[in-house]
């Protein structure tokens, strides 16, 4: 596993392009969201689990924490 949700910071993540990739393909338009800004100092899984309604929900949530953990 590249990232450790419970330890690296949604701002690491984001500097990578596959991450962004990720996460615009579940919930389109969330790296542009002017709200991403307060997240990126949380680590990925805080973020998550505190914008879940905003990705769409614990399911969208799920399937983005496990493309994240394919990632080599």
């Amino acid at each position: 596993m590249r990232y450790d949700p419970d330890k690296t910071m949604l701002g690491t993540m984001l500097d990578d392009s596959e991450v962004v990739a990720i996460l615009e393909r579940h919930a389109p338009g969330i790296t542009k969201n002017p709200m991403i800004g307060m997240a990126k100092g949380m680590t990925a899984n805080q973020a998550l689990v505190m914008g879940s309604a905003m990705l769409g929900g614990p399911t969208v949530v799920d399937a983005i924490r496990q493309d994240i953990e394919q990632l080599r």
